[in-house]
């Protein structure tokens, strides 16, 4: 499997986004819990809410253990989402660079906005099963009388009360969530090819170097740091709830409360005001960020010497 061509290149894709995916989640996700949890809360108080949250779990649930409650379907989704999105990802980016290429042109903001998209919808779309039977058993505790033991106890719950309609509640807000990935994909290559172009340097201060002296530094774990951290909060601020609506139309009696989208905004906007679409907002800050260092760190190291494994095996 040694060289450059499209199935090297996208067996690569796919292994470091899925390695991305099971390391980011492994590392956080007490914080996704907390935040699904905060998220699905219909009081209005928010008051010491992650506080609240963590006591509750703690001293009501079964101690440490119960914060990794929903890390089966937590692993499988995060894993096969970020595994499939940055492989479709690579490929629609390759085919519009192809394109762009023989035009002379360079990829604008709106090519990433686009793959990005695209990727983002396709991977929405088939994941959105393992997402609604994550929330749901993040949402509860499992001592509740009908929580879901397992993820293939849930699969099967939701087939047999809800139809195959069942695994895709909440799917429209993840659409629309996929904006999210969008302007962060966006931002990411963007600020990607900034440093890039300022990484190239000559080899030395002579003002007569010869273009052949030119060098190029690659980039560091510390540029991709700082790269994903401004995309992430860029993009968070913009589209953080979508996450909230998404959460409630996908918990257990949600079509009970809710009539769709548009109800459950009505309700979110009379009953807890501006706020109610930001509940969980600190929790998935703290925990949005270092998921996203893991995510993108790991995802570009496996990038770069994945390949160099690959020849040698």
């Amino acid at each position: 499997m040694a060289g450059h061509d499209g199935s090297s290149s996208s067996f690569v894709e796919t292994v470091a986004g899925f390695t991305a995916g099971i390391v980011s989640t492994l590392c956080l996700h007490p914080l996704d819990l907390i935040k699904t949890r905060l998220q699905v809360d219909r009081s209005s108080s928010r008051v010491n809410g992650s506080l609240r949250v963590v006591r509750g779990i703690f001293q009501n649930e079964g101690g440490v253990k119960a914060f990794y409650r929903g890390l089966t379907p937590n692993l499988i989704g995060n894993s096969t989402s970020w595994a499939l999105y940055f492989l479709c990802y690579s490929n629609i980016k390759t085919a519009r660079w192809t394109w762009c290429r023989s035009l002379e042109e360079e990829l604008t903001s709106s090519d990433y906005f686009l793959a990005s998209g695209a990727a983002g919808m396709l991977t929405s779309i088939l994941t959105n099963p393992i997402w609604v039977i994550k929330t749901r058993m993040l949402s509860t505790s499992s001592r509740i009388p009908g929580a879901y033991a397992s993820f293939t106890t849930g699969a099967s719950q939701i087939y047999y009360s809800e139809g195959i309609p069942g695994f895709y509640r909440g799917v429209l807000p993840a659409l629309f969530g996929v904006s999210h990935g969008a302007l962060q994909f966006m931002a990411y290559e963007k600020l990607k090819l900034r440093r890039i172009k300022k990484t190239f340097t000559l080899a030395s201060d002579d003002d007569h170097a010869e273009p052949q002296q030119v060098r190029w530094r690659e980039l560091g774990n510390l540029d991709f740091f700082v790269m994903s951290s401004l995309s992430k909060i860029f993009a968070g601020c913009v589209t953080y709830p979508y996450q909230v609506l998404r959460s409630r139309l996908q918990t257990y009696d949600a079509h009970l409360i809710y009539r769709g989208v548009q109800d459950a905004i009505v309700q979110i906007w009379a009953k807890e005001g501006v706020a109610g679409f930001y509940k969980g907002l600190g929790p998935n800050v703290l925990r949005v960020l270092p998921s996203t260092w893991v995510t993108f760190l790991v995802y570009e190291n496996t990038r770069a010497y994945l390949p160099d494994l690959i020849s040698r095996a």
